[in-house]
């Protein structure tokens, strides 16, 4: 993942609603939510909630499928993987970063 793929990302996520609807979509699975779903459980009017899709989808965090006459979204995990993957790449440099982050035992 590049650097500006990550920005963007970033910057879709940075808003509390398109986190909102993003964690509810990762909740949900592979199979996905209908707009209308998102908007019941969330309490979203579907109108800002129109415009939070569309943002995260241009990120890439999310996908778009019709089925007959409904929309499904789906988080885009392996999209939210590379980002996680580019965010701790270079973690505790190399070490566990459970081991780097607990203390050394000193009567171990």
């Amino acid at each position: 993942m590049e650097e500006t793929e990550v920005v963007v990302a970033l910057a879709a996520l940075a808003q509390a609603a398109r986190l909102r609807v993003f964690r509810a979509l990762v909740v949900a699975g592979p199979q996905g939510m209908t707009p209308s779903g998102l908007a019941e459980t969330l309490v979203v009017p579907a109108s800002t909630l129109s415009f939070h899709l569309k943002e995260l989808m241009h990120a890439g965090l999310i996908s778009q499928q019709r089925d007959g006459r409904s929309l499904i979204y789906r988080a885009a995990f392996d999209r939210m993987n590379d980002l996680m993957g580019y965010l701790s790449a270079n973690c505790c440099q190399g070490e566990s970063c459970i081991a780097a982050a607990a203390p050394a035992c000193t009567t171990c």
